[in-house]
């Protein structure tokens, strides 16, 4: 195992029980909306790569789907088997392994999917062309990406509370993006899907909306979600954190207008192809 995988390995398994605890839930209609998209119906086979703790998985088994879950992470599978255990699903297999080179056969899958998964992975191009190998011929793959940053409200909610605490604070880079916001833009997932020999190509973009109570929820969330937030997080001084929650207290307050909770909207791309 290389170097870099060992330490996203690390990243993703420290974080796995408080992904499962804040973020899944929040995604799960997600994975339904990519699904319905697909055109999964019971009885057919469906992989899903870098499952997380099964915000895609879940939904693919309540339809009646087979599903192989994987992901680099064991504990994020620990986290998918607890929860599929506490529905009563049954038929889903869990494997550790790298997207990037996946060990199963060719033509093995009629559906192949990600959530917010493989748009994380250095060599996106390869996970892709990795995803049409294994699909049946006439199968789908299916990819959920964000979109364009400058509309994902967590984030800018978050940054901007940093900023106005930490003035310095130079926020996220853009020449690169991350590679969270590699295929943000639905021209250009489009064009990846299409290189790794995709054919009728469907892109669209929907709306997530995510609710939250309190400054310390979305503190939670973000510093859950992702080893980037949880990095973010942990840059900021003990007093800078808890300037930079009443910031963010306040914001939410703002959009809650009176509400119990504030509603953040991002735009989340779901792409399909057919091999």
């Amino acid at each position: 195992m290389t170097t870099g995988l060992k330490q996203t390995r690390a990243a993703w398994s420290e974080l796995a029980h408080g992904y499962d605890t804040y973020v899944t839930p929040t995604h799960l209609w997600l994975g339904n909306e990519g699904i319905e998209r697909a055109g999964l119906k019971a009885g057919e086979s469906f992989l899903d790569i870098a499952a997380g703790s099964g915000a895609l998985t879940i939904p693919a088994a309540r339809r009646g789907a087979s599903v192989v879950a994987t992901d680099v992470s064991p504990a994020m599978l620990e986290q998918l088997a607890k929860r599929s255990a506490d529905e009563g699903l049954p038929g889903i297999q869990t494997r550790v392994m790298d997207g990037h080179a996946l060990e199963f056969a060719d033509d093995s899958f009629d559906v192949a999917g990600s959530q917010f998964g493989v748009m994380l992975f250095p060599d996106l191009p390869r996970a892709l062309r990795q995803m049409r190998r294994v699909v049946k011929p006439g199968g789908r793959v299916l990819i959920t990406a964000y979109g364009l940053p400058a509309r994902i409200e967590f984030l800018t909610f978050f940054l901007g509370a940093v900023k106005a605490v930490v003035p310095q604070f130079a926020g996220l880079p853009s020449d690169p993006p991350p590679l969270e916001f590699q295929i943000a833009d639905p021209v250009i997932l489009r064009a990846r899907l299409e290189e790794a020999g995709l054919a009728s190509v469907r892109i669209e973009t929907v709306t997530e909306t995510l609710r939250f109570r309190s400054a310390g929820d979305l503190w939670a969330w973000i510093a859950s979600g992702n080893p980037i937030g949880a990095r973010l997080v942990a840059s900021l001084s003990a007093e800078q954190q808890a300037t930079t929650r009443e910031v963010l207290s306040g914001m939410l307050r703002e959009r809650a207008n009176g509400s119990d909770h504030a509603e953040l909207t991002n735009p989340v791309n779901i792409g399909v192809g057919i091999k």
